[in-house]
């Protein structure tokens, strides 16, 4: 009986997937839109600010490796 309940609602699922009635199908993780816009805002501040991380970056490395 167990068996026959799990299968019944295990296809119950399946064709509401299919006939596209799970709410949350087609909409977009909200990870993935964390991640699209942290993207979007580091390259935001790379690309003018470009000149100047990289000689922040190399002064700091500079100064750890030639310390006296």
């Amino acid at each position: 009986m167990r068996a026959y309940a799990f299968v019944t609602s295990a296809l119950a699922a399946l064709t509401a997937r299919v006939r596209g009635e799970d709410p949350e199908r087609g909409d977009v993780p909200g990870w993935v839109m964390i991640t699209v816009m942290t993207a979007a805002l580091v390259l935001a501040i790379l690309i003018p600010f470009r000149a100047a991380i990289l000689d922040a970056v190399t002064a700091a490395l500079a100064s750890v490796t030639n310390a006296p």
